[in-house]
């Protein structure tokens, strides 16, 4: 059974950092690709970063230059590091993971808050 279990977030201050990590278990993070996405209430959850199998990555144009996604082969752990936050990166953020061969996520972690005070 795959679990994906997000920590990491936390309320900073407008241009602070935080590094969010994504343990999965039943799921070898090297082989896939997995995505990180974020949610505000009322809107719909938006992609922010992925990283596929042979470690190519894509952001959202609104985060490049400030995050960075990753993985740790060998501690089967996704991060994010968010630099230079901004109020507008509060949301909750979730870590998600392919089912297959392509960036199409069917695994989905439960999400971890992460606040930007101005």
């Amino acid at each position: 059974q795959v679990r994906l279990v997000e920590s990491g977030g936390d309320s900073v201050q407008a241009g602070g950092s935080l590094r969010l990590s994504c343990a999965a278990s039943g799921y070898i993070v090297s082989s896939y690709c997995m995505g990180w996405f974020r949610q505000v209430p009322g809107k719909e959850r938006d992609g922010v970063a992925l990283i596929d199998s042979v470690g190519s990555t894509r952001y959202v144009d609104s985060v490049k230059g400030r995050f960075t996604i990753s993985k740790d082969n060998a501690k089967n752990i996704l991060y994010l590091q968010m630099n230079s936050l901004k109020p507008e990166d509060t949301a909750m953020y979730y870590c998600a993971a392919s089912n297959g061969g392509s960036c199409s996520f069917g695994y989905w972690g439960q999400g971890t808050q992460v606040t930007v005070s101005s």
